[in-house]
């Protein structure tokens, strides 16, 4: 249904692909995977033609059942594609949710009796009927990203097209959407292009995968074109690990070629977790348990609604808290609160003080807040002046954020104006700004949006060395595999309130839902991450004999030959993408 054919995109001087060819038949699921900021964004544009007003150019064919998409004007293409961009409040045109899925059938003339079916089905296939009298101004971001992806499901498009469109929503609503695509691919036909970063949560109903190593080519494939990749996710991690001859799909395919071969996947126990232990190692000056912030009876209200309902929370110096719950239960409303940006109820304690009422420079000092919207953090011309500007609010030597951006995402253009970077990008900026300012209270909400797996870990070795300088870390996130890496704590939140709040490992493997792969396929191990699985205490060998870093790796017998990774065909062409 779709072929790329000689398809070459460029912005400015930089090619993002180059001479690209692939085929795409009606009803597949294609996964894009790629690093940040390699153009999956511009990408999809292209083929959304949406590419005029980016400075981007494409020359080849797009051809849509024959006919090239490039030389159709937008305006006459709604009804073969529909796109939803990272940021979903940026398309919204109207107040309500149901007016919201309306507007784009007024616009195309439907009549009002099949406009009222179509935004009927709609809201039932993504389970958000009971939003259909909401202000779009009120939903959280999760929220959000399903009313934009209803507001395109609604016009019946040949192909859809997504920009991380599970970034934002807690694990239920992302298994939701999951099963909508899988639905409207196998029983409507419909054609479905999503780039995403998060790959574990669509691994198990792609058909095809495109992945953008990030010099000029792209791979076309099945899972194992992820093998070896930088972006590569847990089960294909997993697989290279165990020396499995292909990628699981999905938990219940690696729990099943896991459980058949206990003598290839023989674990005899996995290392106690920093989260049963001691966390971190601080400082002698900063006393394992010296609570930086207390909150007693905090409450938040937002117009008529309270979305924070008399809570008590502390925060202590070397801990990571990730803060977990489904969308809308609060998260946000608490971490802006927290931060003293929001007004609130109760007592709010940092310092000695509530930050609400300190100077903005000196309460940026003690509590730093990274929220969802980043954009409205970055004021300069160039990511230069930024990363200037941040280090001079921060009173940190010069270079200092521009250093911690290139940890996360390396290379990008100092000349750039913010917001032409990818989201990805722009995020790892506002981070980088906020974390350079040394505060003692680091609060950080959805931070891994837009950041590929390397990127992520990249961002979990920042906060640990902040947490073991003396700082409290909270992290607000529906990643579970970020969580798993990151967390000494869990926080869950439901309807604004706490209802679990106990150390990572027990939390995250005592939900389904919360569950990292790694440790839905090797029950009852406690193994969180496939990191666990080959490494021990402070160090020490992992625990799977003949794994890489496992106890006998080395020893004759100790497991199958091909039991050390496995590396892809196409590795030579990925080395360039490796950090």
């Amino acid at each position: 249904m779709i072929r790329l054919d000689g398809l070459t995109v460029t912005v400015g001087a930089r090619t993002l692909l180059h001479d690209g060819s692939a085929d795409v038949a009606e009803g597949d699921v294609v996964l894009l995977a790629g690093p940040t900021g390699v153009g999956k964004t511009t990408l999809l544009r292209t083929l959304a033609g949406l590419l005029d007003g980016t400075g981007g150019r494409a020359s080849g064919r797009v051809l849509l059942d024959g006919t090239d998409l490039l030389g159709v004007p937008a305006r006459d293409r709604a009804h073969l594609t529909g796109y939803v961009g990272q940021d979903p409040t940026r398309g919204f045109v109207t107040a309500h949710v149901e007016t919201e899925l309306a507007f784009g059938l007024e616009q195309q003339g439907v009549a009002p009796a099949a406009m009222r079916r179509r935004v009927e089905d709609t809201l039932d296939l993504l389970g958000i009927d009971d939003l259909r009298d909401r202000r779009l101004d009120t939903l959280s971001l999760g929220q959000a990203q399903r009313v934009a992806l209803g507001a395109v499901l609604v016009s019946e498009p040949s192909v859809l097209l997504l920009d991380e469109p599970t970034s934002a929503l807690d694990p239920v609503a992302a298994d939701d959407v999951v099963g909508a695509l899988r639905r409207l691919a196998h029983d409507v036909g419909l054609t479905v292009v999503v780039a995403e970063h998060r790959l574990e949560r669509l691994t198990g109903v792609v058909d095809r995968v495109w992945h953008l190593p990030g010099d000029g080519t792209l791979h076309d494939g099945g899972l194992d074109v992820l093998r070896g990749t930088p972006q590569a996710p847990p089960l294909a991690r997993l697989a290279d690990l165990a020396g499995w001859q292909g990628v699981p799909r999905d938990v219940r395919e690696a729990r099943r070629t896991y459980v058949a071969a206990p003598d290839v996947v023989a674990v005899r126990g996995v290392h106690t977790s920093r989260a049963d232990t001691s966390p971190v190692s601080t400082p002698a000056n900063h006393a394992r348990d010296e609570v930086r912030l207390r909150a007693r009876g905090l409450e938040v209200r937002r117009g008529t609604r309270t979305v924070v309902h008399r809570l008590n929370l502390e925060l202590r110096a070397g801990e990571v808290t990730v803060l977990m719950g489904r969308n809308g239960a609060g998260k946000s409303s608490l971490l802006r609160a927290l931060a003293g940006a929001l007004p609130h109820r109760g007592r709010l304690d940092v310092g000695g003080v509530d930050p609400a009422r300190i100077a903005a420079p000196d309460a940026r000092r003690a509590v730093a807040l990274v929220p969802q919207e980043v954009g409205a953090l970055l004021f300069a011309t160039t990511v230069d002046e930024e990363c200037a500007g941040g280090d001079t609010d921060a009173g940190a030597a010069p270079g200092t954020t521009r250093s911690l951006l290139d940890m996360l995402v390396p290379g990008v253009d100092g000349g750039a104006h913010p917001r032409d970077l990818s989201e990805g990008e722009r995020l790892a900026l506002v981070l980088a700004i906020q974390l350079a300012a040394g505060a003692d209270v680091v609060l950080l909400d959805e931070p891994t949006r837009g950041l590929d797996a390397p990127a992520r870990r990249a961002l979990v070795a920042a906060l640990r060395e902040r947490a073991a300088a003396g700082a409290a870390v909270v992290v607000a996130t529906h990643d579970v595999e970020t969580a798993a890496e990151a967390a000494d704590r869990v926080v869950v939140l439901a309807e604004g309130e706490v209802v679990t709040d106990g150390p990572a490992r027990s939390v995250l493997t005592g939900s389904v839902g919360a569950a990292p792969q790694v440790a839905r396929v090797v029950r009852p191990l406690a193994a969180l991450t496939v990191d666990d699985l080959v490494r021990g205490p402070a160090g020490t060998p992992g625990s799977v004999p003949g794994w890489p870093g496992g106890p006998g790796a080395d020893a004759p017998g100790a497991g199958p030959a091909d039991a050390t990774p496995r590396a892809h065909p196409s590795q030579d062409a990925h080395d360039g993408a490796q950090r």
